[in-house]
């Protein structure tokens, strides 16, 4: 069976102190199958050259005008692809590498390949 896909969707506006800690830990999970989708809400500081940086790094990145955070994640909720999707504000972060890898094997396990 395959990896779960996770379809991982960060909001930013005007949070260039803290995405660029947001976007790292999600590169640096070593869990791979990974959508990560960002939606910017236009920000007027330098956020968008930070997420632009990752670019590679980052399947879609939408900066256009929201009618706030709801909003914002209902279009990457809209993209969204993945078995699951998950929800990382741009000040939060992982806080290690395999927080997505211990989280899924459980998870895989038990909702998608279990049989009575």
């Amino acid at each position: 069976m395959q990896d779960i896909r996770v379809s991982l969707i960060t909001v930013t506006y005007n949070a260039e102190s803290t995405v660029e800690r947001c976007i790292r830990s999600v590169i640096a999970q070593n869990y791979r199958n990974i959508e990560y989708i960002v939606i910017d809400g236009v920000s007027t500081d330098s956020t968008l050259q930070i997420i632009n940086h990752y670019a590679q790094n980052i399947k879609t990145i939408i900066s256009e005008p929201d009618k706030g955070m709801y909003d914002a994640l209902n279009k990457g909720i809209r993209l969204a692809t993945g078995n699951v999707i998950g929800i990382l504000n741009a000040d939060d972060y992982f806080a290690s590498d395999d927080i997505l890898a211990n989280g899924f094997y459980g998870f895989k396990y038990r909702y998608f390949i279990w049989e009575p």
